[in-house]
């Protein structure tokens, strides 16, 4: 009774000091983003379509790094239960080596090449060129958005959540602050409109990771970060990291070209739809703060007990964590739901596109639960070592299932776009239904420290003893 009670105390700890504040900085970067929505809705469903279509190509770069990020989690999280100083410097220098000369090359094409890269997501020719001032500037944002990503990671796997959460604060401030100045032109400034929010983002980002540098330097009694250990990647370190790295760089670039043709079929719809499609987003991306939240700490403390060589914390942190994630999720979607016509008008859209949104959500209420439940669970298979069958399981269910289904209802039977959108959730329910079994059977186990290796034979006849 005892131990439970312990087990109880420290998963609530861990809720209140890591999930609670990566939650809220989900929300405040969540927020920033809503705030440019609702500032550009202000300037008709054009623009907001404009750069809801715009921030499309940011996802997809997004996806193409995050591979490393991901694999440098796992790493940071399970190095962090040893205190492996070395393991977490050497993990940060390969994943920022690849994430820059990765994000460098769509910089340059979101600048260079914008008319085609938004040609690709849209044929509303309207959109393309209201979408260009914006792209062209945001692009220089995307090395930065980079940074903040792989330093909120490691700030957050070695338990420094204020940092992260201050240059959310203090980003969401600049950013709220330019676009007020620069979309409306304020103060005698020229008034730009979408290229404003572009410029808001751009220097709210430089701010964040100004940051967050400055708290990691600051904080090195905690990890001291060393130029020659982040590039000393001798002893076979690259050839480790990467092995972890290349199923979820697959898995993510995959889903990310998944979601592109989603997105171009959505592309397609009429200027309302489009319209709605980026409202909703930003709605999204609230309720994703939370369970995104709970998700990348349950990736840290699952990590973190795993490297540290406590198996069966870990599993049962990630049933729990699960389950909270869909609750959570499921509560958020409802109150949105509920409070739907206060909320849509903030954005400035006609009526049909807020009937579409209305609806968007009541899909999204059961979508998104599920969601909410298969993205906790697939991080933190991730986080134990194990990046294959998650990646395995997401990517199939997307090409064999939801790709097909929205391809077919969008541009072969010219569905209603509430039937295209729902579509694109299709594949999360027979995700679950592979992800409780093997979740169950703790096979996705596989810690990378030595003291988790070692622990693996007690854990197994622990959780044969249980069932």
């Amino acid at each position: 009774m005892r131990i439970c009670e312990n087990a109880d105390k420290s998963f609530l700890g861990a809720v209140i000091t890591i999930a609670l504040p990566v939650g809220f900085q989900n929300l405040l970067a969540t927020t920033a983003g809503m705030v440019d929505t609702i500032m550009i809705g202000s300037e008709g469903e054009l623009a907001m379509a404009a750069v809801g279509i715009s921030s499309q190509f940011f996802s997809l770069t997004n996806s193409c790094c995050y591979g490393f990020a991901g694999a440098a989690l796992l790493f940071f999280a399970q190095y962090w239960g040893t205190r492996d100083e070395k393991g977490i410097n050497r993990a940060f220098g390969i994943a920022i080596t690849f994430m820059m000369s990765i994000t460098l090359i769509f910089c340059g094409l979101a600048v260079i090449k914008s008319e085609f890269i938004l040609g690709i997501y849209t044929d509303k020719e309207s959109i393309v060129a209201a979408g260009i001032p914006y792209i062209r500037i945001a692009g220089f944002a995307y090395p930065l958005q980079v940074a903040v990503t792989l330093l909120s990671y490691l700030m957050r796997s070695t338990e420094r959540v204020k940092a992260p959460l201050i240059g959310s604060v203090t980003g969401m401030f600049v950013n709220f602050i330019l676009n007020w100045i620069l979309i409306y032109g304020r103060f005698g400034m020229p008034k730009m409109g979408v290229a404003g929010a572009a410029v808001g983002t751009l220097a709210s980002t430089a701010v964040n990771v100004g940051i967050l540098l400055f708290f990691l330097l600051r904080s090195q009694c905690m990890v001291r970060m060393r130029l020659r250990d982040m590039f000393n990647w001798k002893g076979g370190f690259s050839k480790q990291y990467l092995g972890k790295a290349f199923p979820i760089l697959c898995s993510e670039i995959l889903y990310g070209f998944g979601q592109m043709l989603m997105n171009v079929v959505i592309g397609r719809q009429s200027e309302s739809a489009i319209a709605a499609v980026a409202a909703f987003q930003a709605l999204q991306g609230m309720i994703f703060a939370f369970y995104g939240g709970i998700s990348e700490a349950c990736s840290v403390l699952v990590g973190k007990e795993i490297g540290a060589g406590q198996h069966m914390k870990g599993y049962q942190y990630m049933k729990k964590f699960a389950v909270y994630s869909s609750v959570i999720t499921f509560a958020l979607c409802l109150a949105i739901l509920i409070m739907n016509r206060p909320v849509l008008v903030l954005f400035g859209l006609g009526a049909e596109a807020m009937f579409y949104v209305k609806y968007m959500l009541v899909i999204f209420l059961a979508a998104g639960t599920l969601r909410a439940c298969n993205f906790t669970i697939t991080n933190c298979y991730r986080a134990s070592g194990e990046p294959v069958f998650g990646a395995v399981l997401e990517i199939s269910g997307l090409f064999l299932i939801s790709v097909p289904a929205t391809l077919v209802a969008g541009l072969v039977l010219h569905l209603p776009f509430l039937a295209v959108f729902a579509c694109i959730y299709m594949d999360e329910m027979i995700r679950l239904i592979f992800e409780i079994g093997y979740t169950r059977s703790g096979k996705w186990i596989k810690p990378v420290t030595e003291a988790g290796k070692r622990a693996l034979p007690e854990f197994w006849e622990e959780l044969r003893t249980k069932k």
